[in-house]
């Protein structure tokens, strides 16, 4: 199933994200992030979009994935974290 966000971070700036993802297991198949808001390095949401792959759209896991991708790069946002990316992740599914 296909679905899609947008979504104004409290505090932050603006989420848009496309999701494919399966319906059966509810995990990821593919996911595109984009907005107004700024990541560090350039290739941080490349390196964020890939490693969700697969991975379940449950909250706790979701936080835990972004969490630890953004320790695992050294990942920096401005207008944008990993509460609110979960949420919006979240939005896109109906």
């Amino acid at each position: 199933m296909e679905g899609k966000s947008v979504y104004k971070i409290p505090n932050g700036k603006l989420l848009k994200i496309f999701l494919d993802y399966n319906n059966e297991n509810g995990s990821i198949n593919a996911i595109s992030i984009t907005g107004d808001f700024f990541a560090y390095p350039e290739e941080a949401m490349d390196i964020l979009e890939d490693e969700l792959k697969g991975v379940s759209l449950d909250r706790k896991c979701l936080l835990e994935k972004i969490n630890s991708v953004i320790q695992k790069y050294g990942i920096q946002f401005i207008g944008l974290d990993a509460e609110g990316l979960t949420h919006g992740i979240l939005m896109c599914k109906t």
